[in-house]
This record gives structure tokens, sequence and C-alpha cells, in this order.
């Protein structure tokens, strides 16, 4: 395993009074072994205790055979692996459980008495990897190296006039030519009215001049996402769509400029809401101003008005601020950022500026 990530987690741990602990997340697994195990409805579970007695339960279905660093205990699909697992916990001291291990094992395991009690462990590690290392940052970057150059494809494929649709469909292929594994999440790509609707789904719809058009990409390099948004307007830009890009261009700015070490995440928002309120569009505003991001898409951690906690180094969240008039116009600029000592840096370098497809 990543020792010095595994230290990180076990420190966390220790601090909470939390001596053992329960992961089947994958991706949390990812996080501390380099390796990706998609167990299906099989039960996975990588088991840490303070003592350093860790141990990975895994099917004999899944061909790991490389060191992860840990010992494998293995069982097949005539065996109850809670039950294998349960011989190894200690049932004296609290269990914390991953958010995500279904139902079925954690009330197996709370039959078996494998925890004097049992508590969501899952903010422990999700915690932990809101502050990216070195690696990681380095990753993070490439990925919206590769998202920048994306966009860039995609919106000159505008006057080519294919639908919502197809277009995902052709930036998929983008992303295989550059050397991406794939989509980070579902692509939002919305023409006209459709933009209005901040998760709207690619449909048939085909553009036409006047439109804002919205472009919400991500791909994943490396088991790394990136996540940016850009909005273009086809031929020309109506009066109302410009007043509208410029605010919400104006509240990215803000945002992005009270990002650094100690401010909390709801000032962060309030700079970008704030603006967008001021103008008379707050009830446009929908959404938070943004989320953390790295391995998943949407890691813990949000810019909103709710959040409280204080901006670290190497954190990295995205800043989206948003107007959306229903039926006429959707306007969001999505930048990532990266928190440095004393400041941010913005991972994405393509042009936000209003932009006039021909």
């Amino acid at each position: 395993m990543n020792q010095l990530r595994l230290n990180k987690v076990l420190k966390e741990m220790e601090i909470r009074n939390v001596s053992q602990m329960i992961i089947s997340d994958p991706a949390a697994i990812f996080y501390l072994t380099g390796k990706w195990i998609h167990p299906g409805e099989r039960m996975l579970a990588l088991y840490i205790n303070l003592n350093g007695n860790n141990k990975l339960f895994i099917n004999e279905l899944f061909t790991v055979t490389e060191d992860l660093g840990v010992e494998k205990v293995w069982f097949n699909d005539t065996q109850d692996g809670v039950e294998i697992a349960s011989k190894y916990v200690d049932k004296e001291k609290p269990m914390g459980v991953d958010k995500n291990w279904p139902a079925r094992f954690l009330l197996r395991l709370m039959e078996l008495k494998g925890g004097s009690t049992f508590v969501n462990g899952s903010s422990i590690l999700d915690r932990v990897r809101m502050c990216k290392d070195d690696k990681e940052k380095d990753l993070m970057r490439e990925a919206s190296r590769l998202n920048d150059l994306a966009v860039d494809r995609v919106i000159k494929l505008v006057p080519e006039m294919h639908s919502e649709k197809r277009m995902a469909q052709l930036l998929l292929s983008i992303y295989e030519e550059l050397g991406a594994e794939g989509f980070s999440f579902d692509p939002i790509i919305g023409y006209g009215a459709n933009a209005a609707d901040p998760h709207h789904g690619c449909d048939n719809t085909v553009v036409k001049e006047g439109d804002g058009i919205i472009i919400d990409i991500g791909c994943v390099k490396d088991s790394y996402c990136s996540d940016m948004t850009r909005t273009v307007f086809y031929k020309y830009a109506p009066d109302k769509a410009r007043e509208v890009f410029n605010i919400v261009l104006e509240a990215n700015k803000r945002a992005i400029d009270m990002v650094k070490p100690g401010v909390r995440f709801c000032d962060i928002d309030a700079a970008a809401r704030n603006h967008i309120d001021a103008h008379g569009y707050g009830k446009y505003f929908t959404h938070r101003t943004g989320h953390s991001i790295g391995i998943e898409v949407h890691d813990l951690g949000d810019v909103s008005s709710v959040n409280t906690d204080k901006v670290e180094p190497g954190m990295i969240f995205s800043i989206e601020p948003g107007i959306y008039l229903p039926g006429e116009v959707g306007v969001r600029i999505e930048d990532l950022v990266l928190v440095t000592e004393d400041g941010c840096e913005v991972l994405n370098k393509y042009d936000k500026e209003l932009v006039i497809v021909e």
C-alpha cells in the first residue's frame, strides 16, 4: 500500500478514536493500494487497524496476483466472506465502516458482533483524499490539460450542425484520441433553451443561430478526473444572453480570486452568489458554486453556502456559477482550482471569455 497515504488515514483514525475500519469503496481501495478492483455484487473489503493488522478480503474470482502491500484473505462464492472477515477484527472495539458497503454485508457483520459499535468511517478517508499529494496534483493537471484540448475540438464542431447526442459521441472519440480513458461523467451539451437545464441530458436537438451552448465535459486520465464548462454562442449572442454571460463570468472570477488557505468554502460561494444576486438573477443560480474532485468527479467537500470548512493547500475543487432562465438561455462557466500555499492555481487554461462560433 501507499504508506504515506495509509499513515495519514491511520493518524485521522487515531484522532477520531476509530481503531479499525472496513473500506469497500473501489476508489478508496485504489487510493491506498494503486489497484482498481470492481467487485460487482461480491464482497470486497480492505480492513485496516491501528495495530497494523491489515487484510484485504477478496473473492477468488478476481485475479489479483501483484503484491499490494497487504495480506490477501481469499474466499469463494460458496463461502461466507463476512464470517471469514469477522475472525480477524477486534470485536471489543468500535468498527468504522465505509458508507458504500452494502447493507447485506454490514448487517451480517453486526450479527456476528464484528465490533463493539459501528460508525460511518468514510469521512476519515474522504477527508484525507481531499488534499492531493504531489503525484495527484500532476495527474490532475494532465487530466485538465486534455480536457482543454477536448473542449477546443468540440467547440470547433458546432458549425457542423451535429445534434447534442452526436456531439457527445464525437467527444468520446476525441478523448480516446487524446489518450484519456473515457468520460468522468456523462457530458452535458445543451443548445439554446436546453442550456437552461443545469443537468440536461444530451438529446437530438440541433443548434440554431443565436443559441447559447453549454459544454460541460470531463475525462479520466490515469484514474483522475477532469471537469470544466464553457458557454459559447452560435453566430451571435442576443443582448440578454450577453448580459447573463458577463455576470456569470465575473462571478466565476470573483470566486476564484477568493481561493486561498484559511478561507471558508461558504465565503467563496458567497463571492459568486452575491454578485449574481446583486444583478437580480439570484433565484436563477440554482446549485452550489462547486465540488471537490480527484479520483472521483465528486469527492467529499463542496463550495456551498452551508460548508464552513476552511480551504487547505492541496485541495482541488470546481468553481462553476451559473444562471438559468427557463426556456431562454443558460450560462455556466467552470474551472478547477488547486489550492496553493498562498492562493490557487487554475487548472483550466482554455479561454472563458465570450466566444461567437461562426
